[in-house]
């Protein structure tokens, strides 16, 4: 593939993220490199046209779409999550390149299945995990390559919201707490962005999990939004904590070599090199040279549309060298992957504790269940 031909593109499901993140990205790119268009939006909302930039076709049945545009190289896909699997299978068995949003499906099943259809049909299939993106991210993974803090051996990874990310009011505006279409709550909808980060810091992907969950709002979603967890690497563990119910949006990461650490707040980064960590009987001395400084990074703009061109390189980068099994897909398969199993230890927990409970009230009422 030339790397000066123009990938000609369509984006499926218009809501916030596609109309506000990846539609301005698309137009900025146009603008400066000349290398993209997008010709057609489908979205099943009619009344999402309103958004559509001019000239740019509209449907409202992504089928009619990938009947009527035989001339696309790739189709963006941004619906919701219980969707991305049928609707990224038919396009690629039509010949075309994926960019899906997370996550990528929600079963470990359809995300193998997907890999597969990749593969067989030799199409690039390549998912949207921007948080790799965020200049701030850029720069932790600069300081872990160049070991000023060692091996990373601990991952920390706090994500507080305030709230679900809302969409659009033309359709389901809480769709990410309703489990049939968003295949569940916090773990599944912002899990991803936690753990493609913790594959990064330490090297690899889980081999176990122990997590729980809470649900504040269960009277009105049917999904959690409080999520924590525990997962063990190779090289050590990454723990996670997620919520939606947060007094304040923040991101908050902690990232422990044997040589130091790097603390994220939001944009705010202090890296800590151990001076004297060559002699391990003078750990209890330790002293540590502290460097603070801020990387902008646009945290509290959530379409994060300053993310999306350099992952849009990768993706293009990809179709280039006919990468069908490319890392950030396998990635996302791991992610898939772990938050169901993260889910298996809750739905096991939760009947542990069911069962404690029960056999406490019963010793409570003389022994009868």
């Amino acid at each position: 593939m030339n790397s000066e031909k123009k990938l000609y593109g369509a984006i499926v499901g218009y809501g916030f993220i596609s109309s506000k993140g990846h539609m301005p990205a698309y137009i900025e790119r146009v603008k400066n490199m000349h290398d993209v268009e997008i010709v057609a939006i489908c979205d099943i909302c009619p009344e999402r046209i309103i958004d559509v930039p001019a000239g740019v076709k509209f449907y409202t049945d992504y089928k009619k779409l990938l009947n009527d545009e035989t001339e696309l190289d790739f189709l963006d896909i941004s619906t919701h999550a219980a969707d991305h699997y049928q609707i990224a299978k038919d396009a690629m068995m039509r010949g075309l390149h994926v960019l899906c949003e997370k996550p990528l499906v929600t079963t470990i099943e359809d995300a193998d299945d997907l890999i597969q259809t990749a593969v067989f049909y030799k199409r690039v299939l390549f998912p949207c995990h921007n948080y790799k993106h965020a200049p701030v991210v850029t720069a932790i993974r600069d300081v872990i390559a160049s070991e000023k803090v060692g091996r990373i051996h601990s991952v920390t990874i706090n994500t507080f919201r305030n709230t679900h990310a809302v969409g659009t009011k033309e359709w389901i505006p809480d769709w990410r707490r309703t489990l049939k279409y968003s295949g569940g709550g916090i773990a599944m909808d912002h899990g991803s962005h936690s753990l493609y980060l913790a594959f990064d810091w330490l090297g690899g992907y889980p081999r176990s999990v122990t997590a729980s969950a809470l649900n504040y709002a269960s009277l009105k979603y049917d999904t959690e939004d409080n999520f924590s967890a525990s997962f063990e690497f190779e090289r050590g563990h990454a723990n996670l904590q997620l919520s939606w119910t947060a007094g304040v949006r923040k991101v908050i990461y902690a990232i422990q070599g044997d040589k130091g650490a790097i603390t994220v707040d939001d944009d705010r980064i202090q890296l800590a090199v151990m001076a004297n960590c060559e002699n391990e009987n003078s750990s209890h001395k330790a002293e540590w040279t502290m460097e603070n400084y801020i990387v902008p990074s646009d945290w509290m703009d959530s379409s994060h549309t300053a993310w999306f061109n350099t992952m849009f390189d990768q993706f293009k980068m990809a179709i280039m060298n006919n990468d069908f099994k490319n890392k950030e897909i396998m990635d996302a398969y791991y992610c898939v992957h772990s938050i169901v199993k993260a889910y298996d230890s809750i739905n096991a927990n939760s009947t542990k504790m069911y069962i404690e409970n029960s056999l406490r009230r019963s010793n409570q009422l003389g022994g009868s269940l």
